[in-house]
Protein backbone atom coordinates (compact mmCIF):
# COMPACT_ATOMS: atom_id res chain seq x y z
CA UNK A 1 0.00 0.00 0.00
CA UNK A 2 1.73 3.13 -1.03
CA UNK A 3 2.09 5.74 1.63
CA UNK A 4 1.35 9.59 0.94
CA UNK A 5 1.23 12.57 2.95
CA UNK A 6 -1.44 15.59 2.44
CA UNK A 7 0.63 18.76 1.34
CA UNK A 8 -0.62 21.49 3.87
CA UNK A 9 -0.21 24.29 1.05
CA UNK A 10 -2.20 22.84 -1.45
CA UNK A 11 -5.30 20.75 1.33
CA UNK A 12 -8.02 23.03 2.53
CA UNK A 13 -11.34 22.42 4.76
CA UNK A 14 -14.49 24.55 4.13
CA UNK A 15 -17.15 24.97 6.06
CA UNK A 16 -20.61 26.61 5.27
CA UNK A 17 -23.76 27.36 7.52
CA UNK A 18 -27.23 29.10 6.89
CA UNK A 19 -26.78 32.51 8.67
CA UNK A 20 -29.77 34.63 9.74
CA UNK A 21 -32.31 32.29 7.89
CA UNK A 22 -31.34 33.31 4.31
CA UNK A 23 -27.89 33.17 2.82
CA UNK A 24 -25.00 30.77 3.74
CA UNK A 25 -21.88 31.90 5.30
CA UNK A 26 -18.46 29.90 4.82
CA UNK A 27 -15.17 29.50 6.33
CA UNK A 28 -11.65 28.29 5.56
CA UNK A 29 -8.21 26.30 7.35
CA UNK A 30 -5.37 26.03 5.64
CA UNK A 31 -2.51 24.19 6.35
CA UNK A 32 -4.22 20.95 6.47
CA UNK A 33 -1.97 17.55 7.19
CA UNK A 34 -2.26 14.49 7.54
CA UNK A 35 -1.12 10.74 5.87
CA UNK A 36 -2.84 8.44 3.59
CA UNK A 37 -2.42 5.23 2.58
CA UNK A 38 -3.95 4.10 -1.23
CA UNK A 39 -3.77 2.48 -3.79
CA UNK A 40 -5.77 2.62 -6.85
CA UNK A 41 -6.38 -0.62 -7.73
CA UNK A 42 -7.52 -1.70 -3.84
CA UNK A 43 -9.06 1.81 -2.49
CA UNK A 44 -11.20 0.08 -0.42
CA UNK A 45 -8.08 -1.21 1.56
CA UNK A 46 -7.24 2.55 2.09
CA UNK A 47 -7.03 4.64 5.11
CA UNK A 48 -6.11 8.68 6.12
CA UNK A 49 -5.63 10.71 9.22
CA UNK A 50 -6.47 14.39 8.84
CA UNK A 51 -5.46 17.33 11.08
CA UNK A 52 -7.04 20.50 10.42
CA UNK A 53 -5.81 23.64 12.53
CA UNK A 54 -8.51 25.43 14.00
CA UNK A 55 -6.16 28.97 14.99
CA UNK A 56 -6.32 29.66 11.28
CA UNK A 57 -10.08 29.81 10.43
CA UNK A 58 -10.99 32.60 8.40
CA UNK A 59 -14.19 33.80 6.81
CA UNK A 60 -13.11 37.23 5.47
CA UNK A 61 -14.82 39.04 8.27
CA UNK A 62 -12.37 39.69 11.36
CA UNK A 63 -15.36 39.86 14.18
CA UNK A 64 -16.94 37.05 12.98
CA UNK A 65 -13.30 34.73 13.24
CA UNK A 66 -12.95 36.33 16.62
CA UNK A 67 -16.31 34.70 17.85
CA UNK A 68 -16.25 31.21 15.86
CA UNK A 69 -12.88 30.90 17.78
CA UNK A 70 -13.87 31.56 21.19
CA UNK A 71 -15.63 29.34 23.82
CA UNK A 72 -18.97 29.31 21.85
CA UNK A 73 -17.59 27.93 18.67
CA UNK A 74 -14.67 26.25 17.80
CA UNK A 75 -13.06 27.38 21.37
CA UNK A 76 -9.66 27.09 19.95
CA UNK A 77 -7.39 27.69 22.90
CA UNK A 78 -8.70 24.13 24.49
CA UNK A 79 -8.92 22.74 20.89
CA UNK A 80 -6.14 23.36 18.60
CA UNK A 81 -7.41 21.03 15.65
CA UNK A 82 -10.22 18.88 14.17
CA UNK A 83 -9.12 15.52 13.40
CA UNK A 84 -10.91 12.59 11.08
CA UNK A 85 -9.23 9.44 11.40
CA UNK A 86 -10.67 6.44 8.83
CA UNK A 87 -12.41 2.87 10.00
CA UNK A 88 -13.80 2.00 6.75
CA UNK A 89 -14.00 2.56 2.84
CA UNK A 90 -16.81 1.84 0.91
CA UNK A 91 -15.90 1.59 -3.12
CA UNK A 92 -19.22 3.26 -5.01
CA UNK A 93 -17.26 3.39 -8.27
CA UNK A 94 -13.75 3.51 -9.28
CA UNK A 95 -13.29 7.12 -8.50
CA UNK A 96 -16.15 7.00 -5.94
CA UNK A 97 -15.60 6.07 -2.22
CA UNK A 98 -17.48 6.15 1.37
CA UNK A 99 -15.02 6.43 4.00
CA UNK A 100 -16.51 6.33 7.38
CA UNK A 101 -14.07 7.51 10.34
CA UNK A 102 -14.02 9.24 13.78
CA UNK A 103 -14.24 12.87 13.71
CA UNK A 104 -13.33 15.21 16.27
CA UNK A 105 -14.54 18.77 17.19
CA UNK A 106 -13.96 20.32 20.37
CA UNK A 107 -13.09 16.72 21.94
CA UNK A 108 -16.15 15.19 20.72
CA UNK A 109 -16.01 12.41 18.55
CA UNK A 110 -18.60 10.91 16.31
CA UNK A 111 -19.24 8.60 13.36
CA UNK A 112 -19.40 10.48 10.06
CA UNK A 113 -19.38 9.26 6.06
CA UNK A 114 -17.43 11.39 3.96
CA UNK A 115 -18.37 11.09 0.21
CA UNK A 116 -14.91 10.83 -1.42
CA UNK A 117 -14.62 11.87 -5.55
CA UNK A 118 -10.69 10.57 -6.40
CA UNK A 119 -9.44 13.18 -8.94
CA UNK A 120 -6.71 11.40 -10.16
CA UNK A 121 -2.81 11.27 -9.88
CA UNK A 122 0.32 12.78 -12.06
CA UNK A 123 3.37 12.82 -11.80
CA UNK A 124 4.67 16.43 -10.76
CA UNK A 125 8.04 18.59 -10.38
CA UNK A 126 8.64 19.50 -6.20
CA UNK A 127 10.10 22.75 -5.62
CA UNK A 128 12.60 23.41 -2.74
CA UNK A 129 14.17 27.20 -2.37
CA UNK A 130 13.47 27.25 -6.31
CA UNK A 131 15.24 23.80 -7.22
CA UNK A 132 13.28 21.39 -8.59
CA UNK A 133 13.60 17.82 -6.91
CA UNK A 134 11.00 16.44 -8.35
CA UNK A 135 9.28 14.24 -10.08
CA UNK A 136 6.94 13.28 -7.32
CA UNK A 137 3.37 11.53 -7.64
CA UNK A 138 0.39 13.38 -6.95
CA UNK A 139 -3.20 12.36 -6.06
CA UNK A 140 -6.16 14.40 -5.41
CA UNK A 141 -9.61 14.05 -3.40
CA UNK A 142 -12.52 15.69 -2.50
CA UNK A 143 -14.25 15.08 0.39
CA UNK A 144 -17.99 15.98 1.44
CA UNK A 145 -20.07 15.52 4.45
CA UNK A 146 -22.82 17.25 6.43
CA UNK A 147 -22.85 17.09 10.28
CA UNK A 148 -25.03 18.56 12.85
CA UNK A 149 -22.92 21.09 14.98
CA UNK A 150 -24.93 20.46 17.94
CA UNK A 151 -23.52 17.00 17.96
CA UNK A 152 -20.12 18.38 18.60
CA UNK A 153 -21.21 20.96 21.39
CA UNK A 154 -21.12 23.99 18.69
CA UNK A 155 -24.78 24.92 20.45
CA UNK A 156 -24.38 28.80 20.61
CA UNK A 157 -27.32 30.75 18.61
CA UNK A 158 -29.87 33.32 19.55
CA UNK A 159 -33.37 33.27 18.38
CA UNK A 160 -34.94 35.56 15.65
CA UNK A 161 -38.17 37.35 15.72
CA UNK A 162 -40.89 34.48 13.72
CA UNK A 163 -39.00 31.68 15.06
CA UNK A 164 -35.68 32.15 13.32
CA UNK A 165 -32.35 31.42 14.63
CA UNK A 166 -29.01 33.69 13.60
CA UNK A 167 -26.77 30.32 12.65
CA UNK A 168 -28.35 26.86 10.98
CA UNK A 169 -28.03 23.34 12.95
CA UNK A 170 -26.78 22.12 9.19
CA UNK A 171 -22.77 22.56 8.46
CA UNK A 172 -21.41 21.37 4.80
CA UNK A 173 -17.84 20.52 4.81
CA UNK A 174 -15.22 19.78 1.86
CA UNK A 175 -11.85 18.88 2.15
CA UNK A 176 -9.73 19.45 -0.82
CA UNK A 177 -6.62 17.60 -0.48
CA UNK A 178 -3.43 17.32 -2.83
CA UNK A 179 -1.76 14.19 -1.32
CA UNK A 180 2.44 13.75 -2.65
CA UNK A 181 3.74 9.86 -2.49
CA UNK A 182 5.95 9.82 0.04
CA UNK A 183 8.90 7.19 -1.48
CA UNK A 184 11.32 10.70 -1.94
CA UNK A 185 10.18 13.31 0.07
CA UNK A 186 9.32 13.90 3.56
CA UNK A 187 6.35 14.98 4.38
CA UNK A 188 6.34 18.93 6.26
CA UNK A 189 6.61 18.63 9.72
CA UNK A 190 3.25 18.73 12.19
CA UNK A 191 3.19 22.04 14.31
CA UNK A 192 4.31 21.30 17.75
CA UNK A 193 0.70 22.38 19.25
CA UNK A 194 -1.11 19.68 16.60
CA UNK A 195 1.90 16.46 17.02
CA UNK A 196 -0.57 15.01 19.59
CA UNK A 197 -3.34 15.06 17.01
CA UNK A 198 -2.16 12.82 14.76
CA UNK A 199 -1.60 9.13 15.72
CA UNK A 200 2.11 8.06 16.20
Amino acid sequence: MAKWFLEPGHTAAEFCVRHMMVADVCGYFKNVHGRLEFDEATPERASVEVVIPTQGLWTGEPDRDHHLKSPDFFDVEKHTAITFKSKEVRVISPHEYTVTGDLTIRGITRLADLNVQYLGQWETPWWEEGVDKGPVCRAGFRATTTINRHDFGVSWNVPLPGGGVVVGDQVRIRIDVEAVRGERIAPPALPPELQSALMP
